[in-house]
C-alpha cells in the first residue's frame, strides 16, 4: 500500500522538492500551497500531513487545531520558526513532530517513516500494544484478553495517549481534549483520573508514564 501524504507548503520550489523526495521514497504526495485549502481537505484521504506554519490564508497552527478536532491523522510541522514557544504550542495542539527549516530532505523522509511505523493499529481498527488492546469503535479495553471497565474519562485519556504512543502530551492539552469542564473539572483533576486508570490496568498500569513538568505518555516499545 502506498501511503498518501498531504504536503501544505506555500513555497513552490520547496513544495515541489518535498513532494519529489517523498515520491522517490515510495509515497504518494499531494501538495497544496494555501492554508484555506488545507482546512477543506478530508483527513481520511491521507495517512500523514506535513504542515508549514507561515501560510497564506489560514495560519498553520489554526490548520493544525482544525485537523485535530476532526481526526488523529499524524501531523509533522515543518517551519522556519524555531522559537520554543511556537514549538511548544504546536505540540500542545497535537503535532506529532516538529522539523525546523533548513532541513535535510532525507531527515524529513525518515521522520515520516517513523511516524507511520507507530505500533498498534490493526486492520480491525483496534490499537494493540502487547497485552493491551483498545477498540475505539466499541469503546472497550482488554488486558491479556480480560475486559477492563473504564469510565468515559479514563477511556478517553487512554485512547488519547494510545493514538500518540511514546509522545508526551501536556496536562493542559489532555484536560482540554479529554475532560468535560462542566462535569470532570480541569487539569487539576487529571492526576486523579490517571491514577484510577493505572490501577484498573493492573500490572500494565506503568505503561501510562508521567513526564514531569509536562504531562503523560504511553510507554510502549519501538516496533522492530
Amino acid at each position: 500500500m502506498t501511503h498518501r501524504i498531504l504536503v501544505v507548503e506555500d513555497d513552490a520550489r520547496l513544495g515541489e522538492q518535498i513532494a519529489s523526495h517523498l515520491r522517490e521514497a515510495g509515497f504518494d504526495p499531494v501538495w497544496i500551497a494555501h492554508g484555506d485549502l488545507a482546512l477543506d481537505t478530508q483527513p481520511r484521504d491521507f495517512e500523514l500531513v506535513i504542515l508549514d506554519l507561515m501560510l497564506p490564508g489560514a495560519y498553520g497552527l489554526d490548520v493544525l487545531k482544525h485537523m485535530r478536532q476532526r481526526s488523529d491523522l499524524p501531523v509533522v510541522v515543518l517551519s522556519a520558526k524555531n522559537d520554543t514557544a511556537t514549538k511548544v504550542r504546536a505540540l500542545e495542539l497535537g503535532a506529532d513532530d516538529y522539523v525546523t527549516k533548513p532541513f535535510w530532505p532525507e531527515e524529513l523522509v525518515a521522520r515520516v517513516n517513523a511516524r507511520l511505523r507507530r505500533p498498534g493499529l490493526t486492520r480491525s481498527g483496534v490499537l494493540e500494544f502487547g497485552a493491551l488492546a483498545i477498540d475505539p469503535e466499541a469503546r472497550s479495553v482488554r488486558v491479556e484478553g480480560a475486559a477492563v471497565d473504564l469510565t468515559r474519562v479514563e477511556f478517553e485519556l487512554l485512547l488519547a495517549l494510545a493514538r500518540r504512543p511514546r509522545q508526551a502530551l501536556s496536562r493542559a492539552w489532555l484536560a482540554e481534549n479529554v475532560l468535560d469542564p462542566d462535569r470532570d473539572g480541569t487539569e487539576r483533576t487529571l492526576d486523579v483520573h490517571t491514577s484510577r486508570l493505572r490501577k484498573k490496568l493492573g500490572a500494565h498500569g506503568s505503561l501510562v508514564a508521567t513526564v514531569w513538568g509536562v504531562g503523560y505518555r504511553l510507554d510502549v516499545k519501538e516496533p522492530s
